[in-house]
C-alpha cells in the first residue's frame, strides 16, 4: 500500500471515531476530513470541492424542498389522514396500515417528513383506542424506512447511484431499486405482524398515562403541574410598579417561571422581560415552597387560591405537547438561548424526561432528543412552532396557515416529476430541481422557505463524504480492499461477497452516519465488482440497502430517534425487534441480488 493510502486510512480511522463518540459533529467531521485530504495533496484543489456539484447533492436538496412544498400545502397531511382512517380498531390493522401508509409516503418523500406527517395521526389513534403508543410507533418507524428502500429518492440509494457515475458507469434510475425494495416491504410487514408485534414493549405506566391524556382537561394533572403554580398579586404600592420582568429578576435570578400576567380581566401569555408591572397586577407563576419567601420579599403579594386552567386557556388558548424532530437545532440549547418565550410568544410551563415531569428551572435546562415540552399560548402561535422544523406537535392542530388552495397543483408538481424521472425524459437531479422550482413558483412555498426546508447539516455531510470516495479510488486503497475481499471471500462465489458487502455497511451504520458509510463503501464495492470481474450494479446494491438496514438501533437513523421519546423505547427495545428483522431482510437481499447475478 502506498504511504498516501496508509496516511487515507489512518485519516478514515480517527474519522470513524469521531462518527461514533459524537466528540464532534458528523458534518464538521466530514468537512475537516474533506480539508485535510485536499491540505496533504490526496485529493486536488477541484477535487476537494467537487462534492458540492454533484447530481446527487442538487437531488437531496430538491427533495427535501418539493417535500416541504406538499407539507405547507397540506398535502401530506391529508394524506396521512385518510390513510389513517382505514385503520380499524384491531392492533394488527393498525401495523399494518401505518406501516404501508409509512412505506408509501416514503416512496417519493424524505423519510422523516414521513414519519413526521404520521407521528401526530398515530399518537391520536392509540389515544382513541387504547393502545399503548409503543405498539404502533417502531413498526410506524420500521414502516417508513423499507419504503425508503425500495425508490432512488433516499439517501443511500442516491449517493450509491453517484458513486457508479464517477466510476463510469450508468446511473440507477428512478425504479431499479423497486424489485428488491418492494419485496422487502411485504416481508417487513409480515415479520413484524407475525413476530415483531409480540416483541414490541407496553409503556410504563407513567409514560403511558402521559401518552393518552393528550386532551387540553388531562394535561395539568398528568404534567402535575398544580404542585408548583402559584398565583401573586402586584399591590397599590408595591415597589414592583413599572418596573420590567427583567428589572425585577424573576426568572434569570430566582429560576421562577413567570406564565402569564392577568391585567382588566385578560391574560398575557408568555410576557416579554420587558413587560412592565401594574398595579392589580395577578401573576401566574411556578415556583418552588423555598421560593415563595423570595417572592414576598420583593413585593409581591401570593394568594392562597388555586389556579384553574380555565383561566389561561380558551377558545384562543389552549396547552400542547411538542417533541423535539430528530435533527432539530434545539437539542442541547437551553429555553433561554433560544430565546424561545421572545421568538414564538409561548410558554413552556413542564418538559417530561425520562418518566417525570420537570416543572421549575426551565429556562436554563438544556433540551435532550426524547423530552417532551408542555407548552400554554394562542392556538394561532403553535402554526408558527410547527412550520419551524426543530419542533413536532404531538397534537393535530388546524393549520390556519396552510396554502390548501395551491395543494392540487403541488400534488400535480410532485406527481409529473417523479413520472418524468421514472421514464428518464430528464436525469433524476433535473428532474428534481425543476419540481422544486415550480414549487416554488406557484407559490406553494416561497424561495426563503425553500432555503429553510432543506437540512444543510445533510447536505454539507454527503457533499463532504462524495470526494472521500474518490480519494479511496484514487490512492488504490479501495482496490486493495476489493482484492482483499475476492480474495478471501471470492473462493465461496460472489454471493458470499454481497453478503459481506451488506454485513459490512449495515454494522456501520448502526454506529455512524448512514450517508458516511455508504460513501466510503460503494467505491470499494464497485472496484470489488472490477477485481471479481462481475457487473458492478449488483455490489453497489448490496451497499445501498445495507446501509437503510438501520432496525437495531435508535441512533442508527433520525426516524428511530423520533419515535423514541413519544414510543418510550429503550436500546433493547430496538435490539429485540430490530435484529431478527435485520437478519431476515439480509437473508431476502442476498437470496435477491443472487438471482439478478444468476441471470
Amino acid at each position: 500500500m502506498t504511504f498516501s493510502g496508509i496516511v487515507l486510512l489512518v485519516l478514515l480511522i480517527g474519522a470513524g471515531i469521531l462518527f461514533v463518540t459524537e466528540w464532534l459533529r458528523a458534518d464538521l467531521v466530514a468537512l475537516l476530513l474533506l480539508v485535510t485530504l485536499g491540505a496533504i495533496g490526496i485529493l486536488t484543489p477541484q477535487e476537494t470541492l467537487s462534492g458540492f456539484s454533484r447530481s446527487a447533492v442538487i437531488t437531496i436538496g430538491a427533495i427535501y424542498i418539493l417535500t416541504a412544498g406538499l407539507a405547507r400545502t397540506g398535502a401530506t397531511r391529508v394524506l396521512g389522514a385518510r390513510l389513517m382512517r382505514l385503520g380499524g380498531r384491531g392492533e394488527v390493522r393498525l401495523i399494518t396500515v401505518l406501516m404501508l401508509a409509512g412505506a408509501a409516503l416514503s416512496l417519493f418523500m424524505n423519510n422523516i417528513a414521513a414519519a413526521a406527517v404520521l407521528l401526530p395521526a398515530t399518537i391520536g389513534i392509540a389515544r382513541e383506542r387504547k393502545i399503548s403508543p409503543s405498539k404502533l410507533l417502531m413498526p410506524l418507524a420500521f414502516g417508513t424506512l423499507l419504503g425508503g428502500m425500495a425508490t432512488l429518492l433516499t439517501t443511500s440509494n442516491i449517493l450509491v447511484s453517484a458513486a457508479m457515475r464517477d466510476a463510469g458507469y450508468a446511473p440507477f434510475s428512478l425504479l431499479d431499486f423497486a424489485p428488491i425494495g418492494l419485496p422487502l416491504v411485504v416481508i417487513g410487514l409480515l415479520y413484524m405482524l407475525l413476530i415483531g408485534r409480540r416483541s414490541l414493549p407496553r409503556r410504563a405506566p407513567a409514560d403511558w398515562t402521559r401518552l393518552m391524556s393528550m386532551s387540553h382537561a388531562q394535561l395539568p394533572e398528568v404534567y402535575g403541574l398544580h404542585e408548583r403554580w402559584v398565583k401573586a398579586r402586584v399591590p397599590d404600592r408595591s415597589p414592583l410598579l413599572d418596573r420590567t420582568l427583567a428589572e425585577i429578576g424573576l426568572g434569570e435570578k430566582l429560576g421562577v417561571n413567570v406564565i402569564a400576567i392577568l391585567r382588566h380581566g385578560k391574560s398575557r401569555l408568555a410576557p416579554a422581560p420587558n413587560e412592565p408591572l401594574h398595579a392589580d397586577d395577578v401573576i401566574y407563576l411556578q415556583a418552588r415552597e423555598e421560593q415563595i419567601e423570595a417572592l414576598r420579599s420583593r413585593g409581591l403579594e401570593i394568594r392562597p387560591e388555586t389556579i384553574t386552567f380555565e383561566q389561561l386557556t380558551s377558545d384562543t388558548m389552549a396547552l400542547w405537547e411538542v417533541v423535539l424532530s430528530p435533527r432539530s437545532q434545539a437539542a442541547g440549547k437551553t429555553l433561554r438561548a433560544l430565546h424561545f418565550r421572545e421568538k414564538f410568544d409561548l410558554s413552556v410551563i413542564a418538559i417530561w424526561r425520562k418518566g417525570r415531569p420537570r416543572r421549575v428551572g426551565l429556562a436554563d435546562m438544556p433540551l435532550q432528543l426524547g423530552d417532551a415540552l408542555l407548552v400554554l399560548g394562542a392556538r394561532r402561535r403553535m402554526n408558527v412552532l410547527h412550520s419551524e422544523g426543530d419542533f413536532i406537535v404531538l397534537t393535530e392542530t388546524v393549520d390556519d396557515t396552510l396554502r390548501t388552495n395551491k395543494m392540487p397543483f403541488a400534488i400535480a408538481i410532485m406527481a409529473a416529476t417523479i413520472i418524468v424521472a421514472a421514464l428518464g425524459w430528464l436525469a433524476t437531479a433535473e428532474a428534481m430541481l425543476a419540481g422544486a422550482l415550480a414549487m416554488v413558483l406557484i407559490g406553494a412555498l416561497s424561495m426563503d422557505e425553500a432555503y429553510q426546508a432543506i437540512e444543510w447539516k445533510s447536505i454539507f455531510l454527503i457533499a463532504a463524504m462524495l470526494p472521500v470516495g474518490l480519494a479511496l479510488t484514487k490512492t488504490g486503497v479501495a482496490l486493495q480492499i476489493g482484492s482483499v475481499l475476492v480474495g478471501g471471500l471470492g473462493p465461496i462465489g460472489p454471493v458470499a461477497i454481497v453478503t459481506g458487502l451488506v454485513v459490512m455497511t449495515m454494522l456501520l451504520t448502526q454506529v455512524m452516519s448512514g450517508p458516511a458509510a455508504v460513501a466510503i463503501l460503494a467505491p470499494i464495492a464497485i472496484q470489488t465488482a472490477q477485481a471479481a470481474q462481475i457487473d458492478p450494479r449488483w455490489f453497489a446494491l448490496a451497499v445501498a440497502y445495507g446501509g437503510s438496514l438501520a432496525f437495531m438501533a435508535p441512533l442508527g437513523h433520525p426516524v428511530n430517534i423520533l419515535v423514541m421519546g413519544p414510543g418510550g423505547y429503550k436500546f433493547s427495545d430496538f435490539v429485540r425487534v430490530g435484529a431478527p428483522l435485520t437478519v431476515v431482510l439480509i437473508a431476502v437481499i442476498v437470496a435477491l441480488i443472487a438471482l439478478g447475478l444468476r441471470g
